[in-house]
Order: C-alpha cells, then sequence, then structure tokens
C-alpha cells in the first residue's frame, strides 16, 4: 500500500500510516535514548519494568529491542 510501512510477525500483516512508522521510529530512538543516557534523564528501573508490563526484562535486553525496533523502522521508511 503506498504511503504505508507494512509490519508483520510471519502469519499476518498490518500496516500503519507511513507518517506514523516515522513518528514510531523517532519515538523508538528517543526511547533508547533515555534508556541509555547518563543523568537524571535516564529512565529507572522501575520504570523500564514498567514499560515492559512488569515482566522482568534486564535493562539492556530491553534496550536492545529497542535499538532493533528503531532501526528496523528507519530501513522501512527510507
Amino acid at each position: 500500500m503506498p504511503g504505508s510501512t507494512t509490519l508483520g510477525p510471519g502469519h499476518g500483516v498490518d500496516a500503519i500510516e507511513h507518517l506514523d512508522a516515522l513518528r514510531m521510529t523517532s519515538l523508538m530512538k528517543e526511547l533508547q535514548r533515555l534508556l541509555t543516557v547518563p543523568g537524571p534523564e535516564r529512565l529507572t528501573d522501575a520504570q523500564v519494568a514498567a514499560l515492559c508490563a512488569g515482566e522482568d526484562h534486564p535493562r539492556e535486553a530491553f534496550t536492545d529491542w529497542v535499538r532493533r525496533v528503531a532501526d528496523d523502522l528507519e530501513k522501512a521508511t527510507a
């Protein structure tokens, strides 16, 4: 579909607007920054746990996932 980015888990496909994909890329990059930046802007472990719906995910694994999603979205929208 023109003007959209296709995302799918392999068994189904969902499309989102291209501008939404660009916004999501920006959001994921900012989230990555907040996960890694030193100082008061850095997300706390409690905030990371909340973002992970209370599941026990190490900060590093979550940060890596956020980076990969941002990279994939950036490639898809280029």
